[in-house]
């Protein structure tokens, strides 16, 4: 399939801003249009914020938004997950986003996951990958912090309370951890992919002349395997 799908994968950038208009400008600006109804213009402003290389959930969740109003699902779609992937337990993103998948043509079974996986997953939507690592960065203080007691007070300070009080702030710190690890890899995630374009047609192999396997149209999400050239081999969620 040629290359008519936007990866969700997005780096922050250190960028200098120039002093004309600021990013914090610019998305009030697209606010300013939002609430005028010129959702164009909106997502104009905003999708120059991204350009600059600011990340957060509600500056993606207000071109999702955007987006939507103007009628572009595909781009909708992408950005409403890719603000799900810095804050997925925001009800009014995941909200947003079942109703934009909603007005995605294909009706694609998929596959069965496994519980495990399924709950593994979850726990990254539990909190925002800032708060998570917010929450993470405390946890560590208090079982260092508990230690560096200990070793002013003395050996005799190593009272049963003390342990639970460690071992309970290292074991926080570990799930934290953990969740944050998923987190992080999920934004950083390359191997999935929305389709922005009306539809697309793909091929059984990378030939403009090669036969047609199958049609697929905007919002869906697909998972990118290989790419060879302007073509990328995916996979569809009921593993064609």
């Amino acid at each position: 399939m040629k290359r008519t799908v936007a990866y969700m994968v997005f780096l922050p950038l250190c960028v200098t801003f120039s002093a004309a208009q600021t990013p914090e400008d610019a998305f009030l600006k697209g606010n300013e249009h939002y609430r005028a109804g010129r959702f164009s213009d909106a997502a104009k402003e905003y999708v120059g914020v991204v350009h600059q290389g600011y990340v957060s959930a509600p500056l993606f969740f207000n071109l999702g938004n955007a987006s939507y109003r103007s009628g572009n699902i595909g781009g909708a779609i992408l950005w409403y997950e890719r603000a799900a992937r810095l804050d997925g337990g925001d009800p009014d993103i995941e909200f947003n986003l079942r109703l934009a998948n909603s007005k995605i043509v294909d009706r694609i079974e998929p596959v069965p996951e496994l519980f495990l996986l399924t709950w593994i997953r979850s726990l990254s939507t539990l909190t925002s990958l800032s708060t998570t690592g917010t929450l993470l960065m405390i946890a560590w203080i208090l079982v260092f912090g508990q230690l560096a007691v200990i070793n002013l007070l003395g050996s005799s300070s190593w009272n049963p309370v003390f342990r639970w009080g460690i071992l309970a702030a290292l074991v926080v710190a570990v799930a934290f951890g953990v969740v944050f690890g998923l987190q992080v890899n999920q934004v950083s995630d390359r191997s999935e992919a929305i389709i922005v374009t009306r539809s697309v047609t793909a091929k059984n192999s990378p030939d403009d002349q090669s036969v047609d396997a199958f049609v697929i149209h905007e919002g869906l999400k697909v998972r990118v395997s290989d790419s060879v050239g302007d073509w990328m081999r995916i996979t569809l969620a009921d593993g064609k």
